[in-house]
Formats: C-alpha cells, structure tokens, sequence
C-alpha cells in the first residue's frame, strides 16, 4: 500500500485502519487479552506498544520543532535496540490491564488524529521533519507510528485469534 502524501489522505488512513483494528479488538476479552505468547508478549503488550509508538512520534515532532536532536527510536536506544526497547517496554507496562492498554490506545489516536487536523498539506509533506534525521516527512512519519502500526497490529492479532482458535479445536 503506497503511502499518504496529503493530509486528507492520512487522516483517511488514520481513520479506517484505526476502526479495522478497534473492531478486532471488540472481539478479545480480558483472558485472550492478556496471555503469553511468542516472545512473552501478549495482545495487551502489542496495544500498548502502538499506543507508546504514537506518544514516541509526538515527542520526536515537539523535539524537532524545538530545535532540540530526537531520541529516535527512544532515549538511549538505537533501531538495532529494538527488541530490547521493546522488551524494556513490557516491562515497563507490565502492570497494565487490557483495558487500560486499549484506553492508552485511544488516547493516543485521538492525540494523533489532532495532531494531523492541527497541520496542513505543507507542514505534513514539505521536506523532512525536523530532528527526523531522515529524509521522511512528518506525514509519513505519523502514518508509520499510526495506520501502520495499527495494520501490523492487526494483522499479529488475527493470527493470534486463528491460533487460539485451532488450539481450542484441537482439545
């Protein structure tokens, strides 16, 4: 899928593939929410994540504009870190329920669907984002951190459902 490059485009993005996540998540209940599985992560720390991914996003936006050098991907992590980061993350969230993670979630979208609103075509997709350290522009860079994360969410969520579901046949 081509990525957004105008601001109706990605609030559309934000819009539909937040809704194709929401509605899987309707389906999970607190028990499937919450157990184990490969990497010890479970579809709880996978919300959770995404919802920490948008804040990461908002906070390499403020520091850019500010002048200040973004801590991308997190302060004292590189993108060979990641699954440390990630690891760290869980750790760090561990104590969340899935409610709670799916109430970050939405806070964080709608933070994310503002922050879109707040800024036009040229402030999206008119060169790099400042402190982005990469030739990506802001636009492309919330639309990682939102509708994308949200596809791969999903996406991990369903095989998650398929593989509870075989499990359950299989007894």
């Amino acid at each position: 899928m081509p990525a957004a490059t105008t601001k109706s485009a990605l609030k559309d993005i934000t819009v539909k593939e937040y809704a194709k996540l929401r509605s899987l998540l309707d389906g999970i209940g607190d028990k499937q929410a919450m157990r184990t599985r490969e990497e010890d992560t479970s579809i709880k720390d996978v919300i959770a994540h995404r919802a920490n991914w948008i804040e990461l996003f908002l906070g390499w936006y403020r520091d850019g504009q500010a002048g200040r050098k973004a801590d991308i991907p997190a302060k004292g992590y590189k993108w060979s870190d990641l699954k440390t980061y990630n690891a760290d993350l869980r750790a760090r969230q561990a104590g969340l329920g899935w409610f709670d993670a799916q109430a970050l979630l939405e806070g964080s979208h709608l933070k994310l669907l503002d922050f879109i609103e707040r800024h036009s075509d040229d402030d999206l997709y008119t060169g790099a984002m400042k402190g982005g350290n990469s030739p990506w522009t802001t636009g492309r860079w919330a639309e990682a951190a939102g509708p994308s994360h949200y596809r791969s969410a999903a996406k991990w969520i369903r095989a998650c459902v398929r593989s509870d579901l075989v499990d359950t046949w299989r007894k």
